[in-house]
């Protein structure tokens, strides 16, 4: 039974992709319907998608979640910096968290329907190639965005990183919650040990998201502040992942 256990999630995880590709479809459709009622509508439809394929992955796959610290969810707008290592965190972002909008490369405007889609969620699409300006892009329209009542999610990694790995995390979300004058919320998860980055299978279990106290960004060096939070991050994730 053992050596039919990894042909087993490889197929779960095959099928399981291919529905959650088939429903961005209708979903996207419905999200660009929805533009000319603005970003709450289509904001409404991408989440209906997110808990939709979260429901998949559970039934599927046996892939759960569970939340740590959701009372740390702050009322107003405000920067979530959250770890990247997992596909999950990208549509379970839209399921746990208020409104927001993500900071992504401009690349992913080009994927068909889920690129699309995108655009009336008010995605900050950046080209990371462009350094200062690229930053310079998020705290802008960071702000607008923040100003409308819609929060920012960055992945301050830039990309996916392998399980009990980590690279330095970009400066863009401290410095626009210092420009904004708004929180910072680190997030750290386990996410990356069921569903790694490359594979073709999630392994069954339960997922452990931690949401931190919000950081008043006010008056700190923000090279100090962006350190203190990627520790804070990585702390957690390591005692997630000594747990598991």
């Amino acid at each position: 039974m053992a050596a039919l256990t990894n042909p087993l999630r490889t197929c779960r995880f095959i099928f399981f992709n291919l529905l959650s590709w088939l429903t961005v479809i209708p979903f996207a459709i419905l999200v660009l319907l929805a533009w000319p009622f603005g970003h709450q509508v289509s904001y409404y439809f991408a989440r209906q998608w997110a808990l939709t394929v979260l429901l998949l992955a559970r039934y599927i796959c046996g892939l759960r979640y569970k939340v740590v610290g959701q009372e740390n969810i702050p009322s107003q707008s405000s920067v979530y910096c959250i770890k990247h290592s997992s596909a999950f965190e990208t549509f379970g972002a839209v399921a746990m968290f208020p409104r927001h909008c993500w900071v992504l490369k401009k690349e992913l405007l080009l994927a068909p329907f889920f690129g699309w889609a995108l655009l009336p969620l008010n995605a900050i699409a950046i080209d990371r190639s462009k350094g200062g300006a690229a930053v310079s892009q998020v705290i802008t329209q960071g702000k607008n965005r923040l100003q409308r009542g819609i929060s920012v999610v960055v992945f301050p990694e830039g990309t996916r990183m392998p399980i009990g790995t980590t690279k330095r995390y970009g400066i863009s979300g401290v410095l626009l919650a210092q420009e904004s004058g708004a929180l910072i919320v680190p997030v750290a998860h386990n996410a990356g040990y069921f569903w790694p980055r490359r594979g073709l299978g999630i392994t069954p279990g339960e997922i452990t998201v931690v949401i931190g106290r919000p950081v008043n960004p006010a008056g700190r060096d923000p090279r100090e502040l962006n350190e203190e939070i990627q520790g804070w991050v990585e702390t957690q994730v390591a005692e997630l992942l000594l747990k598991d």
